[in-house]
């Protein structure tokens, strides 16, 4: 393994693929490539069989201005048991070697900290270059087409989402899905209860459209804390910066007043409407399931400008089944988030952990034995406590089954996590339903 300077990985996308070069955990593929489904078909091989990320270079159909290469499998597993999560430890510039236990208390350490603040510049690698008027045209891009029952091709897979609240108080960065409608729309999900919905319903009782941002390609430690359900309210720019010890630096947008990653790769500048609806969907998630035909009416984003360093890069996420960035990233940080909402309600949880093997639709926690007995509480009133917590929390959203275990289990071991549930839980008699 190279040795890499890790000192600006978790602010810099660029750096961040620079230490997967040196981890010698990317392939670089320099032959063409179609957007159309080979793309995503590489990159869902790569993340059924935990393989080196790839980064196309020659994408068919890449314009003369550069955009885009795409980075497959960014957040996903690597097949040595050594540096298994090492991906996502360069995310927060740990050792690849780092647990996914460090990796998750890393992500919670902020929560208890200070924020610091961004740091604002005049300029930076992303403003490089720029698109705007009849310029953009995103149908003549290189989107990639990642399942073959998909809606549409889907741009924003792994981007981050910028808005804020009407009286400025509140900066979301998230991730969400969109897909391309025309040659300057975009539509996605923005449903309850996403943060871009909730600041998409203060503009609507405004009667104004939302000044919005999306940015592919941003420091890898932010997109992290944009795939965490941290509570509402809080700016995740602050966030970052309380984790990492520094501040980010960003850079205005040119059509509105958003503030942007100063290094990012590629930015999307406009609104999201209040009232201009389009069908969206259906998209391959989770779970590994894709549903033909199933449009929903979504809120449409208009992008006035587009900005851009040179060479951009897209990373792209090619959900389904195990494992990729909606496994090791949204179910791991929601468990790690639930961890905390139990604590925070005095419950005797130690540990958290969505085990891969139930498509991380189950979180693990790990009960401190000692201090619940010293509760005096039935199992039944035990179990009811701690579902009331989880299943009424932004980060019990996507949780069907929560599995409660003893000292003795490794939550972060999903074979032992079936082993206690198959061998402990009587159906029903063990069981309680919400």
């Amino acid at each position: 393994m190279t040795t890499v300077n890790d000192t600006n990985v978790d602010h810099s996308f660029r750096a961040f693929v620079e230490a997967l070069k040196a981890d010698d955990d990317l392939v670089e593929i320099n032959t063409e490539i179609d957007p159309y489904l080979e793309a995503a078909a590489i990159t869902r091989l790569v993340c059924e069989t935990d393989d080196k990320a790839p980064l196309f270079n020659n994408l068919k159909g890449m314009g003369k201005n550069g955009l885009f290469r795409i980075l497959g499998a960014p957040g996903s597993l690597r097949a040595s048991s050594r540096d298994r999560y090492g991906r996502l430890a360069r995310h927060l510039a740990l050792p690849p070697t780092a647990s996914i236990k460090e990796i998750l208390d890393k992500m919670l350490s902020a929560s208890s900290l200070p924020p610091i603040e961004p740091k604002i510049v005049e300029t930076g690698p992303v403003k490089e270059h720029c698109l705007t008027g009849d310029e953009i045209d995103l149908t003549a891009l290189p989107v990639p087409m990642i399942h073959k029952s998909d809606g549409g091709k889907y741009l924003q897979t792994y981007g981050m989402h910028i808005m804020q609240s009407p009286d400025g108080t509140w900066t979301n960065w998230s991730i969400a899905r969109a897909m391309v409608k025309d040659k300057n729309h975009l539509t996605g999900l923005v449903i309850e209860p996403q943060h871009i919905w909730q600041i998409h319903q203060m503009w609507k009782k405004e009667g104004k459209d939302v000044p919005w941002a999306l940015c592919f390609g941003v420091p890898p430690a932010a997109i992290m804390a944009s795939s965490m359900p941290i509570p509402d309210g809080v700016t995740e720019a602050g966030y970052v910066g309380a984790m990492t010890g520094r501040p980010l630096e960003l850079v205005k947008c040119d059509t509105n007043n958003l503030y942007v990653p100063a290094n990012a790769e590629i930015v999307f500048e406009g609104i999201l409407s209040i009232t201009e609806i389009a069908d969206e969907g259906p998209f391959g998630e989770m779970h590994g399931y894709v549903f033909p035909g199933d449009r929903h009416k979504c809120p449409v984003y208009t992008v006035n400008k587009i900005t851009y360093r040179t060479n951009p890069i897209l990373p792209m996420s090619a959900c389904g089944r195990l494992t990729d960035e909606t496994h090791t990233m949204i179910g791991a940080l929601a468990a790690a988030e639930i961890r905390k909402v139990c604590q925070l309600a005095g419950l005797p949880i130690t540990d958290a952990f969505s085990p891969f093997e139930s498509q991380v639709t189950w979180v693990a926690l790990k009960v401190d034995t000692a201090k619940l007995r010293q509760m005096k509480l039935t199992a039944k009133e035990f179990q009811k406590k701690v579902g009331d917590v989880v299943f009424n929390h932004k980060a019990g959203y996507t949780i069907h089954r929560i599995v409660l275990v003893g000292d003795d289990i490794d939550v972060y071991n999903g074979k032992d996590v079936m082993w206690a549930f198959s061998t402990r839980c009587r159906p029903n008699a063990d069981e309680t339903f919400f």
